[in-house]
């Protein structure tokens, strides 16, 4: 800290964060040492402020057909600045030019689902997410691309073949279904015999 001047009584304190609950204590000096600390002054919170982090990791992805899912990691509570906190969501598709935008007022809330009917599964948005307090708008993330969820698959494998190994054992093979761009990976299959 700032060493001042003997004669001096007060001192004006800088860069603290906002929001923030602070304690004091004075020492006094010479050349001979440094005394006792003072007893500490009472709890002091500074002013809220507009907050500055913008939330990190964003991503997301999966969900159903015709959803968007998009993720982050929630901003520490010394960080929110003031009272009033939540998130501010806007995402576009790639290649858009205007921005959807929707407001998250839980200060927990790390997940924001878009349900449209008009998305075509699997395609990639622009999203960016940011915070805001009740003293404004603040710092949004950086861009990050998420894909909106799959659908299901639209054919059924061909070529199901089936040999018996054994009395109590039958081999069941067929063609995987190939990778569609609209209807994603496909995850696995189910074996249903009758």
């Amino acid at each position: 800290p700032e060493v001042i001047n003997g004669r001096t009584h007060q001192a004006t304190v800088v860069d603290l964060s906002p929001w923030v609950e602070y304690e004091f204590r004075v020492v006094a000096s010479n050349s001979v040492g440094i005394g006792e600390p003072s007893r500490p002054s009472a709890l002091l919170k500074t002013k809220a402020a507009v907050p500055v982090v913008a939330p990190m990791n964003i991503s997301g992805g999966g969900g159903s057909r015709s959803e968007l899912v998009i993720t982050w990691e929630p901003v520490s509570e010394e960080l929110q600045n003031g009272e009033g906190f939540g998130y501010i969501v806007m995402f576009r598709p790639l290649g858009s030019t205007t921005w959807t935008k929707a407001v998250v007022a839980s200060v927990e809330s790390s997940k924001y689902i878009y349900r449209n009917e008009s998305i075509t599964p699997l395609s990639p948005f622009e999203v960016k997410v940011g915070v805001y307090n009740n003293e404004g708008e603040g710092t949004l993330s950086s861009i990050s691309i998420v894909y909106s969820g799959e659908d299901e698959p639209q054919m059924a494998p061909a070529g199901a073949s089936a040999l018996s190994v054994s009395a109590a054992a039958v081999e069941v093979s067929w063609l995987p279904i190939p990778w569609n761009r609209l209807t994603g990976r496909v995850l696995g299959y189910e074996v249903r015999g009758g």
